[in-house]
């Protein structure tokens, strides 16, 4: 694929190599993700010792979990950063147009291929969010929604699994299951697995991955992108009423 950011060869091949935090930083959220999947009943009971209120025991829950990963992949994916904003700011007027672009894109993509797929349906995980950001105020879910869940995706699912992986495997294999394991990891767990509940996710875990690998597997890029759709979706559910989103949903 060609890249819309040239840059050199990196200097330090190393840091294309799989570190031990990188393998401590997976481990940790595979299992966790893993574990509120699959036993989210029994942990329920668990979790309401934090708070009588489901939705803030909800909310510390994942601002604990997504706050301690996302410090390990800070820690782990530092350089990377680094180096990938240095890259975007010697080509300022690029990012702010090409990343509202990117969500432009990955919206309409959405759209064509829920459309092709049947009727739109919400997913558990959109509603649950949702009913989240009902009882939990925009400034309390942005850091989580928009700064740290973000920035924790794309380097396990974008760095990690194409930026490091492909060094091992063919980037195609890479790329697919970025985005299949992306797709999977927001609808885990459903009663009902539908193509319209999954392909926003596929939609915009293709997206994502495009813009990656365009780039120049810069880390940074794809998660402006990445917390640019979710910003959106954020202004979105806390500027309508809810039973005005639920029509136009």
């Amino acid at each position: 694929m060609g890249t819309a950011l040239r840059q050199p060869p990196a200097p330090r091949p190393e840091l294309y190599a799989f570190s031990r935090l990188d393998f401590i930083t997976a481990g940790i959220y595979v299992a966790v993700a893993g574990l509120f999947a699959t036993a989210s009943g029994l942990l329920g009971p668990l979790l309401l010792q934090l708070s009588p209120n489901p939705a803030v025991a909800s909310y510390a829950v994942n601002l604990i979990f997504y706050g301690a990963i996302g410090a390990l992949a800070l820690a782990a994916a530092r350089h990377i950063a680094g180096r990938d904003l240095r890259v975007l700011a010697t080509r300022p007027w690029f990012t702010l147009l090409m990343v509202p672009l990117a969500v432009v894109a990955a919206m309409i993509l959405t759209a064509v291929l829920v459309a092709l797929t049947g009727p739109p349906q919400t997913s558990a995980n959109q509603a649950g969010l949702q009913a989240l950001m009902q009882q939990v105020p925009a400034w309390l879910m942005v850091p989580l929604l928009v700064i740290v869940g973000p920035f924790v995706e794309e380097y396990i699912f974008r760095h990690l699994l194409i930026g490091k992986l492909s060094r091992k495997l063919n980037i195609w294999i890479c790329s697919a299951l970025s985005v299949v394991l992306f797709a999977a990891l927001h609808i885990v767990g459903q009663e009902a697995l539908t193509l319209p509940v999954l392909m926003p996710y596929l939609a915009l875990g293709a997206t994502l991955v495009f813009v990656y690998v365009w780039t120049g597997n810069n880390l940074m890029f794809s998660y402006f992108v990445h917390a640019a759709k979710n910003l959106l979706a954020v202004i979105f559910i806390y500027a309508i009423p809810p039973e005005v989103l639920e029509q136009l949903q």
